[in-house]
C-alpha cells in the first residue's frame, strides 16, 4: 500500500489505533522530547505516534514517534511484518553462492537491477502540493515548530528531513537523513558524517573547486520516502529508487523553485538552498542516539534560497537519545531489508541482529552455517569490508541453530562457548563518527567473538558437550496432555 502523503499515513495510524492526538499546549523546546521519551519507553499499549496539535514555538502540528514500534514501521513500508522485507528482496535476487570474482562483482549490481526492474525512472510533475506556498523574498524557518530536544543541545534541530544533493561530478542523487541545526532564520548547519554520501559530495565539490552545490531538504511525504534516507545503500544508488521499489511505483517529483534539484511533490515542507564546501561552522553539541551528547565539530552551512510548503503543513520530527527510541525500529527495518544483500557476499549467513542497546553499529550478532576452521573469522572480516558494516564495533558469530533475535539465548551461548583468549579477534579500523570511546576520531579498536561450537579441527581436542534437549516423543506427549495435567486446578 502506497500512501499519497504524510496525511494519509496519519489517517491510517489513527484508524489502526496507533495515533494519539495531543491537544494540550506544549513547548517545542524540551517538553515534546520528554513526552515522547516516556511514550517510546513506556508500556506497549501506551507507545503511540503523537500528533501535537497546539505547539508553542511555531505554526502547525508536530508528528513524532510515527515509526516508533514494529507495527507502525510495517504500516509505513507496506508489509505485514518486517521480515517480509527480507523475503521480498531474497525472492527477487539470486542468493546462490557466486563462483569467481567476476560473478561476485556482477552480483554487486543486482540491487540496482532490482530497483530499476519495475520502471522506476523519475516522474516529474509541473505542480506539487509541497509548493502551495512559495517563499523566496525572505524565506524564514521561524514559522515552523522546530524542536530543541535536550537541555545542552546547541539549539533547535530539524531531525527528520530528507537531505537531497547530487554528486557534482557524476550527477547521481543522494538522499540522507542528517540532522540540521538552525543557525538563523535562513541558515542551517548540515551534520553529514564523514562516511556518508552527502559528505562525499562536499569532498568532490572541493576537489573540482566548485564554489557551491545545490541542496534541498524535504519534510514529510510518503513514509517510505521519509525512511529511505536512513538506508545505507551502496554509493550511486538513488535512495528514492528504494522507496519506489517498496511501493511498486516511482516517487513523483517536482522541480525546486530556486535550485536545479527535484524533490518529492507530496512533501509537507521543502527547504532549498546552496552549500559552500569550504565554509564550515561549529555544529553541536547534540543529544544523539548513542545516549550521549556529541561534541561541537565543524560542518558545512546551508544558505536558504527558498522555502515551499503546504498551506497548513504537518511538521514531522524524531527524537534520539538513550535506546530504545523510534530510530531503533527504523534501523530494524534496514537490518531486515539488507540481510539478503549480506548473503550475496557471505552466503553462509543465516540471520543478523543489531540490538537496540548496541545502537546499530556497536553490536552485530550473526548466525552462520559453519563449515571449516576459521569460518567465523572469515565472516568477521567479510562484514568489516562490506559497506557501512565497516563501522561495526563488535561482531558476535554464533552457530546456525541459535536464534540471534533472542538475546538471552545469545548470551548463554556466548558465555558458555567462548574461551576469551582463543576466540576473540581484535583489530583496528574505522568506527562510527559518533564513537566517543575511540582512540582517534572515527578510528579505533573493534572486536570479533567466535561463539560457535568447537571441535578437533578448531584445535579443541577435549570434546564438546551435547546440548540438553528433551526427546521428541515426550515433548509431543506433554503438549497433547497439557490441559489434562491441570484439569483439577481453579
Amino acid at each position: 500500500m502506497a500512501f499519497k502523503d504524510l496525511r494519509a499515513f496519519v489517517a491510517c495510524l489513527e484508524k489502526e489505533g496507533e495515533l494519539a492526538r495531543v491537544k494540550a499546549a506544549v513547548d517545542a523546546e524540551l517538553e515534546i522530547t520528554e513526552i515522547t521519551d516516556r511514550v517510546s519507553k513506556g508500556p506497549a499499549e501506551q507507545n503511540k505516534a503523537l500528533l501535537f496539535e497546539n505547539v508553542r514555538g511555531g505554526n502547525g502540528p508536530v508528528l513524532i514517534n510515527a515509526f516508533g514500534n514494529e507495527r507502525r514501521m510495517c504500516l509505513a513500508l507496506g508489509v505485514s511484518d518486517l521480515d517480509e522485507l527480507n523475503r521480498r528482496l531474497a525472492a527477487t535476487i539470486d542468493l546462490k553462492l557466486p563462483q569467481g570474482l567476476g560473478a561476485m562483482l556482477g552480483r554487486a549490481n543486482d540491487l540496482l537491477g532490482v530497483l530499476r526492474s519495475i520502471g522506476l525512472g523519475p516522474s516529474v510533475v509541473r505542480h506539487g502540493a509541497c509548493q502551495e506556498i512559495v517563499e523566496t523574498a525572505a524565506p524564514s524557518l521561524a514559522h515552523f515548530p522546530i524542536l530543541k530536544c535536550w537541555p545542552h543541545d546547541a539549539g533547535r534541530y530539524i531531525t527528520l528531513g530528507q537531505v537531497i544533493t547530487r554528486d557534482p561530478r557524476s550527477g547521481s542523487r543522494n538522499v540522507g537523513l542528517y540532522r540540521l541545526q538552525v543557525l538563523s532564520e535562513d541558515t542551517l548547519a548540515v551534520h553529514w558524517q564523514r562516511h556518508k554520501g552527502g559528505a562525499e559530495h562536499e569532498r568532490v565539490a572541493r576537489e573540482i573547486e566548485k564554489e557551491s552545490i545545490p541542496i534541498a531538504v524535504a519534510l514529510g511525504g510518503d513514509p517510505a520516502e521519509m525512511w529511505c534516507g536512513s538506508a545505507p545503500l551502496p554509493p550511486n544508488i538513488d535512495e528514492y529508487l528504494l522507496a519506489g521499489w517498496l511501493r511498486g511505483k516511482p516517487v513523483q517529483f517536482v522541480k525546486c523553485i530556486t535550485q536545479p534539484l527535484e524533490v518529492p511533490s507530496d512533501a509537507e515542507i521543502v527547504i532549498e538552498g546552496t552549500l559552500d564546501p569550504n565554509e564550515h561552522v561549529m555544529e553541536g553539541p547534540f543529544g544523539d542516539h548513542t545516549g550521549f551528547y556529541t561534541p561541537a565539530e565543524p560542518f558545512p552551512v546551508m544558505h536558504i534560497t527558498a522555502i515551499t510548503h503546504r498551506a497548513q503543513p504537518v511538521y514531522p520530527a524524531t527524537v534520539v537519545g538513550k535506546p530504545p527510541m523510534e530510530d531503533y525500529w527504523m534501523g530494524k527495518a534496514t537490518e531486515r531489508l539488507f540481510l539478503p544483500l549480506m548473503k550475496l557476499f557471505l552466503a553462509e549467513i543465516v540471520d543478523v541482529d543489531m540490538p537496540a542497546e548496541g545502537i546499530f553499529h556497536n553490536l552485530v550478532i550473526v548466525s552462520i552455517k559453519k563449515r571449516f576452521p576459521g569460518h567465523a573469522q572469515k565472516v568477521m572480516y567479510g562484514l568489516w569490508g562490506l559497506g557501512l558494516m565497516m563501522l561495526s564495533k563488535a561482531l558476535v558469530i554464533v552457530d546456525a541453530d541459535v536464534n540471534v533475535q533472542d538475546l538471552r539465548e545469545v548470551a548463554w551461548r556466548v558465555l558458555g562457548n567462548v574461551d576469551w583468549r582463543r576466540d576473540t579477534t581484535i583489530v583496528d579500523g574505522p568506527v562510527d563518527h559518533l564513537d566517543h570511546s575511540a582512540v582517534r576520531h572515527s578510528y579505533g579498536g573493534k572486536i570479533g567473538v567466535d561463539a560457535t561450537a568447537k571441535g578437533p579441527e578448531d584445535g579443541h581436542t577435549r570434546g564438546w558437550p551435547e546440548e540438553i534437549r528433551m526427546s521428541e516423543d515426550i515433548v509431543r506427549r506433554v503438549t497433547e496432555r497439557w490441559a489434562e495435567y491441570f484439569a483439577g486446578e481453579r
